[in-house]
C-alpha cells in the first residue's frame, strides 16, 4: 500500500528539530509567536488538523504581528529574484502580473504609494490566481476603508497567504 504524500511530509514536519520547523513555518507566515505555537502544538495528527491550529492562531495575531509579517512580503508587482522557497511562492502568488505592460505596472506603483501613505504600510493581498486589473481594482477600493476595517481585511489576507503557502509546504 502506497503512502500519502502529505502524510510523509506530515510526518517530516512532526519530527523536525523546534528551530527547523519554526523556519518552515516563518517561510509561510513570518509571525514569529504564530510559528513559536504552531511548533508547540505538534505533533498534528493531519493536515486538517494543522491547518485548523493555522487558522485560529492567524486570527489571533496582534497587529504588531501583522506589521511585521507584512514588511517580510514583497509588493504587488515588485517580485522577489531570491531563491529562498519564500521568493519562488512569491513569484507564484504574483504569476498575473507577470506580463503587465508597462502602464499597468506604473498603475500598481501609483496605488501601492498612495495605500502606502494612506495607511501607513505596504498593500497586502492574496494575489495567487488574480490578475493584474484585479489586484490594482483591490488596492483602490480598499482605500475607502478606515483603518480598523482594514486592519482585520489585512490581517484575513495574510491569513489567505499563510494557509496556501502551508497547504503547498505539505503538498
Amino acid at each position: 500500500m502506497d503512502i500519502d504524500p502529505v502524510d510523509e511530509a506530515l510526518a517530516r514536519f512532526n519530527a523536525l528539530a523546534a528551530a527547523d520547523a519554526e523556519r518552515d513555518m516563518l517561510a509561510c507566515c513570518p509571525a514569529p509567536a504564530w510559528a513559536r505555537e504552531m511548533v508547540a502544538a505538534r505533533p498534528y495528527p493531519d493536515l486538517d488538523a494543522l491547518l485548523a491550529v493555522a487558522d485560529a492562531g492567524l486570527r489571533r495575531l496582534a497587529w504588531t504581528e501583522v506589521a511585521q509579517a507584512i514588511a517580510a512580503h514583497p509588493r504587488i508587482g515588485e517580485r522577489p529574484d531570491g531563491s529562498t522557497r519564500e521568493s519562488a511562492w512569491s513569484r507564484r502568488e504574483q504569476a498575473g502580473v507577470a506580463g503587465s505592460d508597462a502602464a499597468a505596472r506604473k498603475a500598481m506603483a501609483a496605488a501601492n504609494r498612495a495605500y502606502e501613505e494612506r495607511f501607513g504600510h505596504p498593500f497586502l493581498v492574496c494575489a495567487s490566481g488574480r490578475g493584474q486589473s484585479e489586484l490594482l481594482a483591490a488596492a483602490q477600493a480598499r482605500l475607502a476603508n478606515d483603518d480598523k476595517t482594514e486592519r482585520r481585511v489585512v490581517q484575513d489576507e495574510l491569513r489567505k497567504i499563510a494557509l496556501l503557502r502551508l497547504d503547498r509546504l505539505l503538498r
